[in-house]
């Protein structure tokens, strides 16, 4: 697994990169890098794609533009349409997680002639975000019953940063921590809290590491964090409204590509969006599985990678096959690490 450099869409992105084959590109989310799939990146491999993994705009070795609106979808994923590129590709599968994921539909709903087959791990297609309510509105309607949910709180320029940068490492903990399998319910973090609380308040601050998680892993995250803030991240959030003006023309819109969701069984975001979760069917109908994995919350392809690695393995060679590959993809958690 290298560590390269390209650039694409007017931005030098960091990327992590290995194999020869069919590309797949893997879209992490919130707060994370493209070393969230370092477990998926080699068995992929191995199994005969050329797999790549940036850091995402506004992380990492990737660059962050200072411009708020820089961040809507529309910019995001024009990174993938323009990385595609620069890799000297016309095609590519295209995976994402956690904020990833509405990345990779959204490539897969511009642009199906280079993204002809979609993984989606942890954030189902959210079908009725084009045609809804502007969302934040629907969050200051919350606001008024007197629950704060987490995307609202995060609108505020500057307040979020503050909070998770204070302490960085208690900061990763705590949500890689509290959104995971591994926390028992009274543990877990809230999406919705009072207002009177803060962000801080919501996250446990757990005494040692999750078992899937190890130090010199979690030091990859905290190191680079420290480094950039996490003003780029959240300016995702701050578009939610401006992707919804932008991308309203997508109403109605039904993914056709031969499709793969999985999550944790004990992912708060499944609770989050369970309607569109039971609906995928009906908007993505070449869904080709639909799982949830027993013990993984939130993190699931850190958590549970052997399960993880072998859906992926599994949609791709049925979807996006490979010519060749020196092994069947499958790996267990010990011969990862």
């Amino acid at each position: 697994m290298k560590d390269t450099q390209v650039s694409a869409n007017g931005m030098q992105m960091h990327l992590l990169e290995e194999g020869q084959g069919p590309l797949v590109l893997l879209c992490h989310g919130f707060p994370e890098l493209g070393y969230s799939w370092r477990y998926q990146i080699p068995v992929l491999a191995e199994a005969g794609y050329r797999v790549v993994a940036p850091d995402m705009r506004g992380y990492g070795g990737t660059d962050a533009p200072g411009d708020q609106d820089a961040y809507t979808l529309c910019h995001l994923a024009a990174d993938m349409v323009c990385l595609v590129n620069a890799l000297g590709e016309k095609q590519a599968a295209i995976i994402g997680h956690d904020w990833g994921a509405p990345v990779a539909w959204t490539c897969a709903l511009l642009r199906p002639d280079i993204f002809p087959a979609l993984g989606l791990l942890s954030v189902p297609y959210l079908a009725d975000i084009w045609s809804g309510p502007p969302p934040m509105q629907s969050m200051k309607m919350l606001l008024a019953m007197g629950q704060m949910f987490y995307q609202l709180y995060f609108q505020e320029p500057g307040k979020a940063e503050r909070e998770f940068e204070q302490d960085v490492r208690a900061t990763h903990l705590g949500l890689f921590y509290g959104a995971s399998g591994s926390a028992p319910p009274e543990h877990r973090w809230r999406f919705l809290f009072s207002p009177s609380e803060t962000l801080a308040d919501t996250m446990p601050r757990p005494s040692g590491l999750p078992p899937w998680l190890r130090e010199e892993e979690l030091d990859v995250y905290v190191r680079e964090f420290k480094r950039t803030g996490f003003r780029g991240g959240l300016n995702w959030y701050r578009n939610l409204d401006r992707d919804r003006e932008l991308l309203g023309f997508l109403a109605g819109a039904k993914i056709t590509q031969p499709a793969l969701f999985a999550a944790g069984e004990e992912d708060a975001v499944i609770q989050m969006y369970r309607p569109a979760f039971d609906t995928l069917e009906q908007n993505v109908p070449n869904l080709t599985k639909k799982v949830l994995i027993p013990g993984a919350g939130h993190w699931v392809q850190q958590e549970k990678p052997a399960e993880v690695n072998q859906l992926l393995s599994e949609f791709l060679t049925r979807a996006w096959p490979a010519k060749s590959g020196t092994g069947d993809g499958l790996a267990s958690p010990a011969s990862m690490r």
